[in-house]
């Protein structure tokens, strides 16, 4: 949560080996370092990957509502849209175990994840506003707490103390770690060098707390902006985008935590927005020649902008808050223009009717927790070298498939996590507790 004047985009970053120096800070919070690369032999021993910055801060900690956005009166799921929502939390956990840069511009997960949460959102304000906001927030905050009462005593645990120069504004920024309107505290340095806890962990955990904020903003001031987008639906649509330009380029500098957040509200906002356009069915109404080439003219002038600012990490839209903005708008756009609205998945996709189900019901859980899980995964890939004989005689094939072996032992982890603590996003909506929610045996939807 470093830099005010960049989204923090994907909720997590790349992954590099701790032994191979300094981790910088992205230069937007999200995700930017050299993806991740096997350790030499010599450094087993303290080889487990830490993200290289802030979490990137777009994967999407995704709207586990249990609710699919759609067309105003249509009831049930909408399943290209949990199919959309599940691919994103997918492109995220890869990105941040690779750090491959052109994932942004393949699947801006940040961008989708908001449209989505946004579409959902227009639908939910057909009930009165007061009582919607109330029931996001409890949808929202519980699964997070959860989170924040198992990472936040380990901090404590681990030596890390009050800020004597903060006073009394340190507990109340820690406060965010009960009602998100700012950035968290959270310790520079943590754990041990090769640890379990390797010292950025903390930094990581408290990486993609980043989307509970934004996309607390957004609750709270969506009904003003759909009153706003059913009045001036242009003006309000464009409006995000043009502040983009100014607080997202560096040309106005809004400093601390609420720099960072309004840019991220910024970035973002014009695909929430996009989201009550899809819900009104308004992008029905335009012609279909021109709703595309408009999309695609937004998103050439995005990767346009992008072509001109990289970064370090190049195409890494992440890191470019003007082309993140741009890009995602169009490929939203794009992406809900031809919205099928899927009663049930089609052809061989119905084969995964149960991950996209269990995605969709857990996707807090999931986002929050990936970036532990994946430097949990990492620790569990190098005591592969310490198990007699097969350390010694697949040394070199565990070397080079390093970062596929994580990418396999995260998702068992995963399913952990979510037997775990996923069950408090059934207790935050009211429903029955469940352990595995992936719709089998149950109506859709449920």
């Amino acid at each position: 949560m470093t830099c005010p004047d960049a989204p923090r985009q994907d909720g997590g970053s790349a992954w590099t080996p701790s032994h191979r120096g300094t981790v910088h800070p992205a230069h937007a919070g999200a995700a930017h370092a050299a993806p991740f690369a096997p350790p030499a032999p010599a450094d087993r021993t303290a080889h487990a990957p830490v993200p290289s910055a802030r979490a990137e801060r777009g994967s999407a900690a995704p709207d586990s509502a249990g609710e699919a956005p759609g067309p105003r009166g249509r009831p049930g799921r909408d399943r290209y849209l949990d199919l959309l929502r599940a691919v994103a939390l997918v492109r995220v956990v890869v990105f941040h175990l690779f750090g491959w840069a052109w994932l942004t511009v393949l699947f801006p997960s940040m961008g989708v994840m908001f449209a989505l949460a946004g579409s959902l959102m227009a639908r939910s304000l057909a009930r009165p506003a007061a009582g919607v906001v109330r029931s996001r927030l409890r949808r929202l905050l519980p699964p997070m707490w959860a989170f924040s009462l198992v990472v936040v005593p380990v901090m404590f645990a681990l030596s890390w103390n009050p800020v004597r120069e903060e006073g009394l504004w340190w507990f109340v920024e820690l406060g965010s770690y009960l009602l998100p309107l700012g950035a968290p505290p959270f310790p520079e340095e943590s754990g041990s060098a090769g640890g379990w806890l390797e010292l950025s962990w903390a930094d990581q955990a408290a990486g993609p707390l980043w989307y509970i904020r934004a996309y607390l903003w957004f609750v709270l001031a969506s009904p003003l902006l759909l009153k706003a987008f059913r009045r001036l639906p242009r003006v309000t649509l464009s409006a995000p985008v043009a502040l983009t330009a100014v607080i997202g380029t560096g040309l106005v500098t809004v400093p601390g935590a609420f720099g960072e957040g309004l840019v991220d509200f910024a970035v973002f906002g014009s695909c929430w927005i996009l989201g009550f356009a899809h819900n009104d069915g308004l992008l029905k109404e335009i012609p279909r020649y021109l709703a595309v080439s408009s999309a695609a003219l937004v998103m050439g002038f995005g990767l346009w902008w992008a072509s001109g600012h990289l970064t370090e990490e190049g195409w890494n839209l992440d890191e470019i808050p003007f082309a993140q903005a741009t890009w995602s708008l169009g490929f939203c756009a794009i992406l809900l223009l031809h919205a099928p609205s899927w009663q049930k998945l089609p052809g061989r996709l119905a084969a995964w009717d149960g991950p996209v189900t269990l995605a969709n019901n857990r996707a807090v859980t999931i986002y929050l927790w990936h970036n532990l899980l994946l430097m949990a995964a990492a620790h569990l890939v190098d005591r592969l070298w310490s198990v007699p004989w097969l350390g010694d005689t697949f040394d070199a094939q565990i070397e080079q498939s390093y970062e596929v072996l994580i990418l396999i032992a995260i998702w068992p982890l995963t399913a952990l996590a979510i037997l775990a603590f996923g069950w408090v996003e059934d207790v935050a909506a009211r429903r029955r507790p469940r352990l595995w929610p992936n719709g089998k045996g149950r109506t859709r939807g449920a």
